[in-house]
């Protein structure tokens, strides 16, 4: 059976989406999904292409449980973020790519400089001030991070109690913040969460 046989989307109610939780059926239809596409043999097996991205077997590895994810999975999923923006009463949000700050700071490839002058072009085709929210993947040696800029509030966000979520939480961080939901997830929350943006990057959509 092709992994994308089962293409059925999970049915979250609102209710269980606030808490955080799943059904049971819903939760073992999601594990068979993303069983299917990790058992491919080939590391290098695309699994996923949107927004000029590929996703490997490998690359969706990184969601198991303990993994750190790489710049495709992130670069990915917030993408799926700002694809979302469309949607009718969703917030705007403009996420860079995770490049884009080595880039400012001039450490891609050895490569000297950085500044502005480094990444003047990134947004010439984008007005930033038509965003409600500017979001700015940050990968700091082996921590991955979130910038946002939002003039309008600044709130405390849940903190990380392991060495390896650190990227889950930046997509969340991202996911909630582009929703204008409060950050109400917790470090126990992670497991579910890998497994759900599993679905989400196979199925190209956000649930």
């Amino acid at each position: 059976i092709s992994w994308r046989s089962i293409h059925r989307p999970p049915v979250l109610s609102e209710e269980m989406e606030k808490e955080c939780q799943i059904s049971i059926l819903d939760l073992i239809y999601i594990q068979t999904f993303v069983s299917e596409a990790l058992a491919q043999r080939d590391p290098n097996f695309v699994l996923s292409s949107a927004f000029k991205l590929r996703i490997t077997q490998r690359d969706l590895s990184t969601l198991l449980e303990g993994g750190w994810l790489n710049d495709e999975v992130m670069n990915f999923y917030l993408s799926l973020v700002m694809e979302r923006r469309g949607e009718s009463g969703r917030l705007k949000v403009y996420s860079f790519s995770t490049f884009f700050y080595p880039k400012l700071r001039g450490v891609v490839g050895g490569e000297q400089g950085g500044g502005h002058v480094a990444v003047k072009r990134w947004t010439k085709a984008v007005d930033l001030f038509m965003f409600d929210f500017i979001l700015v993947p940050l990968h700091l040696g082996v921590h991955w991070a979130l910038a946002v800029m939002d003039l309008k509030s600044k709130t405390d966000i849940p903190q990380q109690t392991n060495g390896s979520d650190c990227g889950v939480f930046v997509c969340k961080y991202a996911d909630y913040i582009a929703k204008g939901k409060p950050l109400t997830f917790k470090q126990c929350h992670m497991p579910l969460f890998r497994k759900l943006m599993m679905w989400e990057i196979l199925n190209q959509k956000l649930l």
